[in-house]
């Protein structure tokens, strides 16, 4: 498994002020988000709770990927188009 310290693991220090501009979460990436990476670790959350990723265009595969081969990821939208459902939450 990888850790917050391997290479394209999602770093979630990144903007949190309301004002900000919502940031890629790939470890690094300050490039402004263009996607919402809806995901669910069904081991640890109820099927209804969804987390969310951010991802620039460059990042949006590797980070599907990385949610993917887990079986994690549940929906890939565009950051303007999202509307983000009760209960969920980033990180």
């Amino acid at each position: 498994m990888n850790s917050p310290d391997s290479p394209g693991f999602p770093d979630f220090s990144g903007s949190s002020g309301t004002d900000a501009v919502p940031t890629c979460s790939a470890k690094g990436c300050r490039d402004a988000a263009v996607w919402v990476l809806a995901w669910n670790n069904p081991k640890l959350h109820a099927p209804e709770r969804l987390k969310t990723w951010l991802a620039c265009e460059e990042h949006r595969e590797p980070l599907s990927r990385f949610l993917g081969v887990r079986d994690f990821l549940k929906d890939v939208v565009k950051l303007d188009e999202w509307v983000q459902p009760e209960g969920s939450e980033r990180g």
